[in-house]
Protein backbone atom coordinates (compact mmCIF):
# COMPACT_ATOMS: atom_id res chain seq x y z
CA UNK A 1 0.00 0.00 0.00
CA UNK A 2 1.51 3.82 -0.95
CA UNK A 3 1.92 5.24 2.18
CA UNK A 4 -0.22 8.50 2.42
CA UNK A 5 1.98 12.24 2.21
CA UNK A 6 1.47 13.89 5.22
CA UNK A 7 -0.09 16.82 5.37
CA UNK A 8 0.90 20.76 6.45
CA UNK A 9 -0.69 23.99 7.05
CA UNK A 10 1.32 27.04 6.74
CA UNK A 11 0.41 30.84 7.77
CA UNK A 12 1.92 33.64 6.28
CA UNK A 13 3.23 31.60 3.28
CA UNK A 14 3.71 34.60 1.39
CA UNK A 15 7.00 35.91 3.62
CA UNK A 16 10.45 35.42 3.86
CA UNK A 17 10.14 32.48 6.42
CA UNK A 18 7.26 31.35 4.97
CA UNK A 19 8.21 30.98 1.55
CA UNK A 20 11.38 29.23 2.76
CA UNK A 21 9.85 26.66 4.73
CA UNK A 22 6.84 25.78 1.97
CA UNK A 23 9.63 25.48 -0.72
CA UNK A 24 11.58 22.83 1.43
CA UNK A 25 8.24 20.77 2.61
CA UNK A 26 7.61 20.64 -1.25
CA UNK A 27 10.63 19.52 -2.38
CA UNK A 28 10.15 16.68 0.41
CA UNK A 29 7.01 15.75 -1.64
CA UNK A 30 4.41 17.09 1.28
CA UNK A 31 0.87 17.92 1.12
CA UNK A 32 1.01 21.93 1.18
CA UNK A 33 -2.26 23.94 1.72
CA UNK A 34 -1.49 27.80 2.93
CA UNK A 35 -3.87 30.53 4.11
CA UNK A 36 -3.68 34.05 2.64
CA UNK A 37 -5.56 36.87 2.18
CA UNK A 38 -4.20 37.43 -1.43
CA UNK A 39 -4.37 34.38 -3.70
CA UNK A 40 -2.95 35.72 -6.78
CA UNK A 41 0.33 36.80 -4.77
CA UNK A 42 0.69 32.75 -3.52
CA UNK A 43 -0.03 32.16 -7.24
CA UNK A 44 2.83 34.23 -8.85
CA UNK A 45 5.30 32.98 -6.47
CA UNK A 46 4.66 29.26 -6.45
CA UNK A 47 3.79 29.44 -10.26
CA UNK A 48 5.33 26.12 -10.48
CA UNK A 49 3.95 24.78 -7.50
CA UNK A 50 0.35 23.97 -8.62
CA UNK A 51 -0.67 21.66 -6.11
CA UNK A 52 -0.53 23.86 -3.30
CA UNK A 53 -4.07 24.57 -1.86
CA UNK A 54 -5.43 27.87 -0.98
CA UNK A 55 -7.48 29.29 1.33
CA UNK A 56 -8.23 32.97 0.86
CA UNK A 57 -9.01 34.52 4.04
CA UNK A 58 -7.49 36.27 7.19
CA UNK A 59 -6.30 34.51 9.96
CA UNK A 60 -8.47 37.46 11.76
CA UNK A 61 -11.86 36.32 10.31
CA UNK A 62 -12.74 33.87 12.83
CA UNK A 63 -16.09 32.67 10.88
CA UNK A 64 -14.33 31.97 8.27
CA UNK A 65 -11.05 30.01 9.84
CA UNK A 66 -14.13 28.00 12.02
CA UNK A 67 -15.43 27.62 8.45
CA UNK A 68 -11.97 24.88 7.75
CA UNK A 69 -13.58 21.73 7.42
CA UNK A 70 -10.24 20.30 6.21
CA UNK A 71 -7.64 18.12 8.37
CA UNK A 72 -3.70 18.62 8.66
CA UNK A 73 -1.02 16.46 10.17
CA UNK A 74 0.88 19.20 10.75
CA UNK A 75 0.64 23.23 11.45
CA UNK A 76 3.45 25.88 10.46
CA UNK A 77 1.98 29.01 11.88
CA UNK A 78 4.25 32.41 10.36
CA UNK A 79 1.85 35.04 9.70
CA UNK A 80 2.79 38.37 10.80
CA UNK A 81 3.68 42.63 10.36
CA UNK A 82 6.88 42.52 10.83
CA UNK A 83 7.76 46.25 9.70
CA UNK A 84 8.59 48.26 12.54
CA UNK A 85 6.36 51.58 10.58
CA UNK A 86 3.21 49.57 10.55
CA UNK A 87 3.59 48.37 14.44
CA UNK A 88 3.82 52.51 14.63
CA UNK A 89 0.93 53.52 12.64
CA UNK A 90 -0.92 50.85 13.11
CA UNK A 91 -0.83 48.83 16.53
CA UNK A 92 -4.41 48.14 16.85
CA UNK A 93 -4.18 45.71 13.58
CA UNK A 94 -1.06 44.43 14.11
CA UNK A 95 -1.81 43.46 18.19
CA UNK A 96 -5.19 41.84 16.83
CA UNK A 97 -3.27 40.22 13.67
CA UNK A 98 -0.61 38.31 16.26
CA UNK A 99 -3.33 37.77 19.03
CA UNK A 100 -6.25 37.09 17.18
CA UNK A 101 -4.94 35.28 14.61
CA UNK A 102 -2.82 33.40 16.53
CA UNK A 103 -5.98 32.27 18.59
CA UNK A 104 -7.77 30.89 15.12
CA UNK A 105 -4.92 28.89 14.12
CA UNK A 106 -4.53 26.91 17.06
CA UNK A 107 -8.72 26.44 17.44
CA UNK A 108 -8.09 24.38 14.18
CA UNK A 109 -5.45 22.87 15.24
CA UNK A 110 -7.48 21.45 18.17
CA UNK A 111 -10.50 20.34 15.38
CA UNK A 112 -8.61 18.73 13.29
CA UNK A 113 -6.05 17.02 16.02
CA UNK A 114 -2.85 18.06 14.38
CA UNK A 115 -0.18 16.43 15.04
CA UNK A 116 1.83 19.28 15.79
CA UNK A 117 2.34 22.92 15.42
CA UNK A 118 4.43 25.18 15.99
CA UNK A 119 4.16 29.13 16.40
CA UNK A 120 7.09 31.29 14.70
CA UNK A 121 7.62 34.17 17.54
CA UNK A 122 10.34 36.62 17.85
CA UNK A 123 13.40 37.28 20.03
CA UNK A 124 11.63 40.64 20.84
CA UNK A 125 9.10 38.76 23.28
CA UNK A 126 12.40 39.15 25.66
CA UNK A 127 12.03 42.64 26.05
CA UNK A 128 14.78 45.28 27.13
CA UNK A 129 17.98 42.80 29.08
CA UNK A 130 20.82 43.54 30.77
CA UNK A 131 23.47 41.45 29.82
CA UNK A 132 25.01 39.53 32.61
CA UNK A 133 27.75 38.05 30.38
CA UNK A 134 25.77 34.62 29.75
CA UNK A 135 23.70 33.71 26.48
CA UNK A 136 19.83 34.29 27.46
CA UNK A 137 17.97 31.10 27.81
CA UNK A 138 13.73 30.78 27.27
CA UNK A 139 13.29 30.81 30.97
CA UNK A 140 14.42 34.61 31.50
CA UNK A 141 12.09 37.74 29.86
CA UNK A 142 13.01 41.69 30.25
CA UNK A 143 10.90 45.03 30.40
CA UNK A 144 7.96 46.12 27.96
CA UNK A 145 6.88 49.24 27.74
CA UNK A 146 3.31 48.94 27.43
CA UNK A 147 2.57 52.41 27.15
CA UNK A 148 4.14 52.52 23.11
CA UNK A 149 2.35 51.96 19.96
CA UNK A 150 5.76 49.75 18.82
CA UNK A 151 5.44 47.18 21.69
CA UNK A 152 1.96 46.18 20.33
CA UNK A 153 4.61 43.32 18.21
CA UNK A 154 6.46 42.21 21.04
CA UNK A 155 3.60 42.48 23.81
CA UNK A 156 1.42 40.89 21.12
CA UNK A 157 3.84 37.80 20.96
CA UNK A 158 4.37 37.37 24.46
CA UNK A 159 0.33 36.96 24.25
CA UNK A 160 0.20 35.07 21.44
CA UNK A 161 2.63 32.41 23.17
CA UNK A 162 0.41 32.38 25.80
CA UNK A 163 -2.38 31.28 23.64
CA UNK A 164 -0.22 28.66 22.54
CA UNK A 165 1.10 27.31 25.94
CA UNK A 166 -2.86 27.21 27.23
CA UNK A 167 -4.01 25.12 24.08
CA UNK A 168 -1.85 23.05 24.76
CA UNK A 169 -2.41 23.30 28.91
CA UNK A 170 -6.12 22.92 28.33
CA UNK A 171 -7.21 20.96 25.29
CA UNK A 172 -3.75 18.85 24.73
CA UNK A 173 -2.88 20.43 21.48
CA UNK A 174 0.72 19.85 20.96
CA UNK A 175 2.26 23.17 20.53
CA UNK A 176 5.67 24.42 20.12
CA UNK A 177 7.00 27.97 20.12
CA UNK A 178 10.15 28.90 17.99
CA UNK A 179 11.55 32.46 19.09
CA UNK A 180 13.58 33.44 15.80
CA UNK A 181 16.61 35.40 15.80
CA UNK A 182 16.94 37.65 12.94
CA UNK A 183 17.07 35.94 9.80
CA UNK A 184 18.28 36.46 6.12
CA UNK A 185 20.22 35.57 3.40
CA UNK A 186 19.02 33.62 -0.01
CA UNK A 187 15.86 34.77 -1.30
CA UNK A 188 15.68 38.41 0.88
CA UNK A 189 13.57 41.05 -0.33
CA UNK A 190 15.00 43.38 -2.68
CA UNK A 191 13.23 45.96 -0.87
CA UNK A 192 13.81 45.38 2.62
CA UNK A 193 14.44 47.89 4.58
CA UNK A 194 15.83 46.41 7.74
CA UNK A 195 19.46 47.18 8.94
CA UNK A 196 21.37 44.40 7.12
CA UNK A 197 19.99 44.73 4.16
CA UNK A 198 20.73 48.95 3.94
CA UNK A 199 24.58 47.44 4.92
CA UNK A 200 24.30 45.05 1.98
CA UNK A 201 23.64 47.53 -0.24
CA UNK A 202 26.06 50.09 0.97
CA UNK A 203 28.64 47.63 0.60
CA UNK A 204 27.11 46.14 -2.84
CA UNK A 205 26.88 50.25 -4.16
CA UNK A 206 30.37 51.38 -2.83
CA UNK A 207 28.55 53.68 -0.21
CA UNK A 208 28.90 54.84 3.80
CA UNK A 209 26.90 53.16 6.27
CA UNK A 210 25.09 55.41 7.68
CA UNK A 211 23.71 54.65 11.23
CA UNK A 212 20.43 56.34 12.84
CA UNK A 213 20.87 54.67 16.40
CA UNK A 214 24.41 54.66 18.11
CA UNK A 215 24.59 50.57 17.16
CA UNK A 216 25.01 49.34 21.01
CA UNK A 217 22.16 46.63 20.72
CA UNK A 218 23.35 43.34 20.23
CA UNK A 219 21.97 41.99 17.27
CA UNK A 220 21.30 37.89 17.20
CA UNK A 221 21.12 36.43 13.45
CA UNK A 222 20.65 33.16 12.24
CA UNK A 223 21.01 32.15 8.45
CA UNK A 224 17.76 31.07 6.26
CA UNK A 225 18.74 27.34 5.55
CA UNK A 226 19.55 26.97 9.49
CA UNK A 227 16.44 28.54 10.64
CA UNK A 228 14.03 26.52 8.61
CA UNK A 229 16.46 23.45 9.81
CA UNK A 230 15.64 24.44 13.20
CA UNK A 231 11.55 25.48 13.26
CA UNK A 232 11.08 21.96 11.25
CA UNK A 233 13.26 20.01 14.30
CA UNK A 234 11.44 21.97 16.61
CA UNK A 235 8.03 21.14 15.17
CA UNK A 236 9.11 17.14 14.73
CA UNK A 237 11.05 16.43 18.17
CA UNK A 238 10.29 19.29 20.24
CA UNK A 239 8.33 19.45 23.69
CA UNK A 240 5.14 20.34 23.64
CA UNK A 241 4.70 23.68 25.35
CA UNK A 242 8.05 25.03 24.89
CA UNK A 243 9.60 27.47 23.71
CA UNK A 244 13.28 27.06 21.38
CA UNK A 245 15.61 30.05 20.59
CA UNK A 246 16.66 29.73 16.85
CA UNK A 247 20.01 31.69 17.03
CA UNK A 248 23.29 30.93 15.60
CA UNK A 249 25.36 32.24 18.83
CA UNK A 250 28.72 32.78 16.45
CA UNK A 251 26.44 35.43 14.75
CA UNK A 252 25.62 37.58 17.34
CA UNK A 253 27.25 41.15 17.70
CA UNK A 254 26.12 44.34 18.40
CA UNK A 255 25.12 46.74 15.15
CA UNK A 256 27.99 48.61 15.29
CA UNK A 257 30.20 46.00 15.06
CA UNK A 258 28.31 44.32 12.17
CA UNK A 259 28.58 47.96 10.33
CA UNK A 260 32.16 47.58 10.69
CA UNK A 261 32.83 44.09 9.58
CA UNK A 262 30.48 45.01 6.35
CA UNK A 263 32.27 48.09 5.72
CA UNK A 264 35.97 46.17 6.46
CA UNK A 265 35.17 43.15 4.56
CA UNK A 266 32.39 43.17 2.31
CA UNK A 267 33.09 46.32 0.60
CA UNK A 268 36.06 45.77 -0.08
CA UNK A 269 35.35 42.73 -1.56
CA UNK A 270 33.24 44.49 -3.80
CA UNK A 271 35.49 47.17 -4.75
CA UNK A 272 39.15 47.12 -3.63
CA UNK A 273 39.49 50.98 -4.92
CA UNK A 274 36.78 52.30 -3.04
CA UNK A 275 36.28 51.25 0.93
CA UNK A 276 33.14 52.61 2.54
CA UNK A 277 32.97 54.54 6.44
CA UNK A 278 30.66 53.72 9.20
CA UNK A 279 29.02 57.11 9.42
CA UNK A 280 26.35 58.40 13.04
CA UNK A 281 23.65 60.17 12.11
CA UNK A 282 20.95 59.40 14.54
CA UNK A 283 17.51 60.14 15.19
CA UNK A 284 14.77 60.13 17.87
CA UNK A 285 13.62 56.55 17.85
CA UNK A 286 9.79 57.41 18.76
CA UNK A 287 9.59 58.64 15.32
CA UNK A 288 11.26 56.21 13.27
CA UNK A 289 9.63 53.57 15.03
CA UNK A 290 13.40 51.71 16.22
CA UNK A 291 13.33 48.81 19.09
CA UNK A 292 15.15 50.62 22.41
CA UNK A 293 18.57 49.33 22.64
CA UNK A 294 18.88 45.72 23.88
CA UNK A 295 22.04 43.86 25.04
CA UNK A 296 20.12 40.71 24.46
CA UNK A 297 22.13 38.07 23.43
CA UNK A 298 20.06 34.39 23.08
CA UNK A 299 21.24 31.05 24.00
CA UNK A 300 20.89 27.98 21.61
CA UNK A 301 21.67 25.87 23.88
CA UNK A 302 17.91 24.09 24.06
CA UNK A 303 17.29 24.09 20.32
CA UNK A 304 20.95 22.13 19.87
CA UNK A 305 20.49 19.67 22.53
CA UNK A 306 17.28 18.47 19.65
CA UNK A 307 20.83 17.81 17.61
CA UNK A 308 20.13 21.15 15.68
CA UNK A 309 23.99 22.43 14.09
CA UNK A 310 23.48 25.79 12.82
CA UNK A 311 26.47 26.42 9.53
CA UNK A 312 25.73 30.12 8.17
CA UNK A 313 28.16 32.65 9.47
CA UNK A 314 27.24 36.36 8.99
CA UNK A 315 29.71 36.84 6.52
CA UNK A 316 28.17 33.79 4.46
CA UNK A 317 24.73 34.83 4.82
CA UNK A 318 25.69 38.72 3.71
CA UNK A 319 27.35 37.11 0.41
CA UNK A 320 24.24 35.28 -0.15
CA UNK A 321 22.61 38.68 -0.21
CA UNK A 322 25.08 40.29 -2.25
CA UNK A 323 24.72 37.76 -5.43
CA UNK A 324 21.14 38.13 -6.03
CA UNK A 325 21.47 42.01 -5.46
Amino acid sequence: MKKRKESYLVTGATGYIGRHICRRLLSEGCMVSVISRDKKRISDIYADDSDIKVYEMDITDTCRMDNINSSFDYIIHCAAVTRSDIMISNPVEVADGIVIGTRNVLKLAKKCEAKSVVYISSMEVYGKLKDTGEPVTEDVLGDIDILSARSCYPLGKRMAEQYCYGYYSQYGVSVKIARLAQTFGKGTDKNDTRVFMQFAKAAKYGKDIVLKTAGMSYGNYCGIEDTVEGILLILRKGENGQAYNVVNEANTMRIRDMAELVAGVLSCAEDKQHGISVIYDIEDNTKTGYAPDTELRLSSEKLRGLGWKPEKRLIQMYRDILEEL
